[in-house]
């Protein structure tokens, strides 16, 4: 499914602007503290460098609710920001930029929120904010996570045939700098826009830090096209599927490896939602609606008591499930989990997920620069909302590779993996 965008009239500056609130996946750091993933856990954390930080969902609204709002925000505008605009032009010492300081002031009032969801971005930022969720950018190719307690950020995947792994970039490895910038002093969503993406065929020399010892490696950027869901039938005819995020295709995708799965004679499936981020919420409830039967699979509620309803139609697909989760499952994997669990369709194996119960929309402007605020909470088929909780699993068992120390990962390594097969098995 390709993202969806529903044409409204923003009119949030002095002209009459028509903007768009669209299903895009904003980015953000872990507010949980979650510890960083094992580096021989071979499913990362895709936080990606040119790719997306996902543990975000968003939604569209209604033309005449945005209308409505625009108006009461139009009454209550004011001409203070342009009247100290003109008072730095005519008396600051040095010229300025009128751009750079507007561009200031509104990103100013988003972090005066103190929401790390909401934000506002300029049309530069957009732009590849959006290119980044459409799944198709220049960047090196590998997963991130920020470590929550040192800042540091952690490679934890390298893409295949990508620009890290010829780089010789390896999973665990701690990028210390990139051109010079120090990861630990940016969020991850800064580091990663300013630093890490780029244009094809643009370069980037990042120190990384492996076991103590720092090495020197410069990238060459590539188009990375990132596939979210990747399968494999294991013995005893299991399905397994991992979902790394919800994208505009991930629905699709999910599609055809279960069909693909069942054409090899499937009788049971994985789904391994571990260190999945999010990311669209139409995506995850059509991925719910191909499996679930009729009911509703979410809803959301704004502060006005506003709800809408995520609903799955009658047919569906019998087949025994488990869900595996970790403390990276988040957003809309959380939303995955807790109608898979709340419609008793499948056991959900692992450890406590991220908790990450609420809602961004995304505005475009008319001069492309746009915002998103979060704006919902949203709640499971049961009515729980699992913000600042997460959904604790049915079977709760902490990663353990099962490996010796120079051993790759492989499924026979994945104690919860292994698990999963155990109770499909009974």
């Amino acid at each position: 499914m390709n993202e969806e965008f529903e044409e409204v009239n923003t009119s949030l500056n002095t002209e009459a602007s028509s903007g768009e609130v669209e299903n895009l996946n904003p980015v953000e750091e872990n507010p949980q503290g979650k510890k960083k993933v094992h580096k021989s856990l071979a499913i990362a954390l895709y936080v990606f460098i040119g790719i997306i930080v996902g543990t975000s969902i968003t939604m569209a609204i209604s033309k005449s609710y945005i209308d409505t709002q625009n108006a009461k925000i139009m009454q209550n505008a004011d001409s203070k920001l342009s009247y100290l605009e003109n008072l730095i032009d005519a008396y600051y010492y040095n010229d300025v930029d009128q751009e750079t300081l507007q561009n200031g002031a509104y990103h100013g009032v988003f972090e005066s929120l103190e929401d790390p969801y909401s934000q506002y971005f300029t049309p530069e930022e957009y732009e590849e904010y959006s290119s980044v969720v459409n799944g198709n950018f220049g960047g090196i190719g590998a997963g991130l996570q920020k470590d929550a307690d040192t800042g540091e950020v952690v490679v934890t995947k390298v893409y295949a045939d990508s620009p890290a792994e010829k780089g010789g970039v390896k999973e665990g490895d701690i990028i210390v700098s990139a051109d010079g910038h120090k990861g630990v002093n940016y969020s991850l969503e800064d580091y990663v826009s300013k630093y890490l993406r780029g244009d094809e065929g643009t370069e980037v020399t990042i120190v990384i830090d492996r076991d103590g010892e720092e090495i020197e490696i410069t990238l060459v950027r590539d188009i990375i096209e990132v596939e979210t869901v990747s399968y494999k039938m294991l013995d005893d005819n299991i399905g397994y599927i991992q979902i790394s995020q919800f994208t505009g295709s991930t629905d699709k995708e999910f599609e055809k490896a279960f069909e693909d799965l069942q054409a090899q004679g499937m009788t049971s499936v994985i789904y391994d939602l571990r260190n999945n981020g999010g990311g669209i919420v139409d995506t995850a409830t059509n991925i719910l609606d191909y499996l679930l039967p009729k009911g509703t699979v979410m809803y959301t509620m704004d502060k006005a008591g506003n709800r809408r309803d995520y609903n799955s139609d009658a047919s569906h697909k019998e087949i025994p499930t488990v869900v595996l989760v970790n403390g990276n499952t988040a957003s809309s994997a959380e939303i995955f989990t807790g109608a898979i669990r709340d419609f008793k369709y499948g056991t959900i194996i692992g450890t406590q997920t991220y908790g990450k119960g609420i809602v961004q929309t995304s505005f475009k402007l008319q001069d492309g620069s746009a915002i998103k605020l979060t704006t919902n909470k949203y709640y499971t088929p049961s009515g729980e909302c699992i913000h600042g909780q997460g959904i604790t699993p049915d079977v709760v068992i902490e990663y353990e590779f099962l490996g010796g120390e120079d051993d790759e990962y492989a499924v026979e390594f994945d104690n919860q993996l292994q698990k999963a097969i155990e109770v499909l098995r009974q």
